[in-house]
């Protein structure tokens, strides 16, 4: 799938002794933004000939401050850590796995930030999308969803992540493709509206999170020593 150079964008609003800090718009949200934005600015500007375009203006006005909420980018400081969260949300369970791995899933709500961040340094190995349903990320058949599979080549050898549709998130958005070098806590990917985020820890390391913990991406520490 195609590749765009730039990992989200910029827009520019007021701050404090005249400079203009940086608000950022995470990559893959145009499609949502762009139409409501314009919605907005159009209903609001027909007002001037008729009031009765408020009607439509707005929960226009509102949607769109909602979509900026929702599509929110803000940078961070990245945590210390073999494995760092790769989303923000709930820490939703911790199971053992058969070949000595452990899943730690996350579930990411409507309100969470939505971009994704690599777990380690390494490099991207694979992204494969696997087609499925949209039950809510929080049932037990999400397993069965519509999700992106990323295996990383790291210190620790191979990591797996796993970018989990849900009900209402309909799109997964990668920003990387096989074969690129990322560092830990650099974006990979977007969850439209958000779902649930899976990391495998490799065997042999030690889960320091809880179940209901809250996580956030590229800073909450997923291992302990």
């Amino acid at each position: 799938m195609p590749i765009s150079p730039s990992p989200h964008t910029s827009v520019q609003g007021p701050g404090p002794e005249g400079r203009r800090p940086r608000v950022t718009i995470a990559r893959g949200a145009t499609p949502w933004f762009v139409p409501t934005l314009a919605t907005a600015a159009v209903t609001t500007a027909l007002t001037r000939r008729s009031g009765k375009w408020a009607l439509a203006a707005v929960p226009a006005c509102a949607l769109s401050a909602g979509m900026l909420w929702f599509f929110r980018d803000p940078e961070r400081e990245i945590g210390a850590g073999r494995v760092i969260s790769p989303a923000d949300g709930v820490v939703q369970s911790i199971d053992e796995w058969p070949d000595g791995r452990t899943r730690v899933a996350i579930f990411m709500s409507p309100l969470n930030v939505h971009v994704n961040r690599a777990p380690l340094p390494g490099t991207v190995t694979s992204v494969e999308h696997v087609a499925g349903g949209f039950v809510p990320a929080f049932n037990k058949d999400s397993d069965r969803n519509e999700r992106v599979v990323w295996h990383f080549d790291t210190e620790l050898g191979d990591i797996e992540m796993v970018q989990i549709a849900g009900a209402v998130a309909r799109r997964i958005v990668p920003y990387v493709d096989a074969g690129t070098k990322v560092e830990q806590g650099e974006r990979v990917g977007l969850i439209r509206f958000g779902s649930r985020v899976d990391t495998y820890l490799p065997a042999g390391v030690e889960v320091g999170v809880t179940v209901g913990q809250k996580t956030t991406a590229g800073v909450t520490r997923l291992d302990r020593d």
